[in-house]
């Protein structure tokens, strides 16, 4: 597996990550402890060496899932996981970022992954309420006391990365980036991060699934399927959005590869700091995530690809107001 640093920060991850999120949590279907840690184990296996985790995604069950599979091979991966909420009766209830909060949820995290340090340490979405220089403040600390090294904000606003950054260097930004949601062009997280040499981490580089081209207006969404919510998952919604599907099934022909590959090989293409973080259940949809970085998209392709989204219009938002609402902060 190729490598890649996440900006000036000099942490070197796999060009390719794995979102666990999705082996136990938000989807209609998750896998038992046991399978988790085997898929795990086997994308090491693989040249992963990136994994991604949150405190809310169970909550907790995923970082100890982690924590269990990845602890054969500490010495040689990469975790993050994040902060941000408090959780109530098992379950989220609202946003803290309050820096007593941040010091006990990082002790927390610790003991669940089992492990002495966390490499990778994102506020999982800005919280109105602190001032982001406390929140950076506060992860400075933790990285002086040799409990976190780097640190990562997800979903914020180019403003707030700045500020944070002048406290603490951010050293990656977590953000939803695909084809179908390409924000980061245009709200100034890109520049963002070119400027201040930090790394992006694309989350749901395949759109949620959709971009592997397995969905369409037939599909039935399970009632516990965060899906179920979004607005780009109505059947009307993914009739509309199924050209873009189309655009990439068309060049993935052309490469011998699979729409998803053209999904993730288009965001690698972008700049050499990013590192998308696709999530699956399954092995081989895994193996073909990871064959993603050995596609080589052409200056050609890309401008192709480039005109035919110009050309598209993207139906429904990626999240529901109320959600839309904690992101670009």
């Amino acid at each position: 597996m190729k490598k890649r640093r996440l900006g000036k920060s000099g942490l070197e991850v796999s060009a390719i990550g794995f979102g666990c999120m999705g082996l136990n949590f938000s989807y209609d279907h998750a896998l038992s402890n046991a399978d988790s840690v085997a898929l795990i184990r086997q994308a090491v296996d693989l040249g992963v060496t990136f994994f991604d985790t949150a405190e809310i995604y169970g909550p907790f069950t995923n970082e100890e899932i982690v924590g269990e599979a990845l602890r054969p091979v500490r010495d040689r991966v990469v975790i993050a996981t994040k902060f941000g909420f408090n959780v109530e009766n098992g379950k989220m209830a609202g946003m803290n970022s309050q820096p007593a909060h941040i010091r006990e949820v990082c002790d927390a995290s610790l003991r669940r992954l089992g492990i002495e340090v966390i490499d990778l340490y994102y506020q999982h979405r800005v919280d109105p309420n602190v001032p982001i220089e406390d929140v950076a403040g506060t992860v400075k600390d933790l990285i002086a006391q040799g409990k976190v090294r780097h640190f990562g904000l997800s979903e914020p606003s180019a403003q707030t990365v700045r500020r944070a950054h002048a406290v603490q260097p951010v050293s990656a930004l977590q953000n939803e980036y695909s084809l179908w949601t390409r924000g980061p062009e245009t709200n100034g997280i890109l520049d963002a991060c070119e400027e201040l040499g930090i790394g992006l981490v694309p989350y749901s580089p395949l759109g949620k699934g959709f971009l592997t081209g397995a969905i369409d207006k037939t599909t039935t969404i399970g009632e516990n399927d965060f899906r179920k919510i979004l607005p780009r998952f109505t059947p009307e919604a993914i009739e509309k959005n199924q050209a873009l599907v189309d655009l990439l099934k068309r060049i993935a022909a052309d490469k011998k590869a699979t729409p998803a590959q053209i999904a993730l090989a288009w965001l690698l293409a972008q700049k050499p700091w990013i590192v998308p973080i696709p999530g699956t259940t399954k092995l081989h949809r895994l193996k073909e995530n990871l064959g993603a970085a050995d596609v080589e998209l052409s200056g050609a392709d890309l401008a192709e690809i480039r005109q035919a989204l110009a050309a598209l219009d993207i139906e429904g938002e990626r999240y529901p107001a109320h959600l839309m609402a904690t992101t670009g902060r």
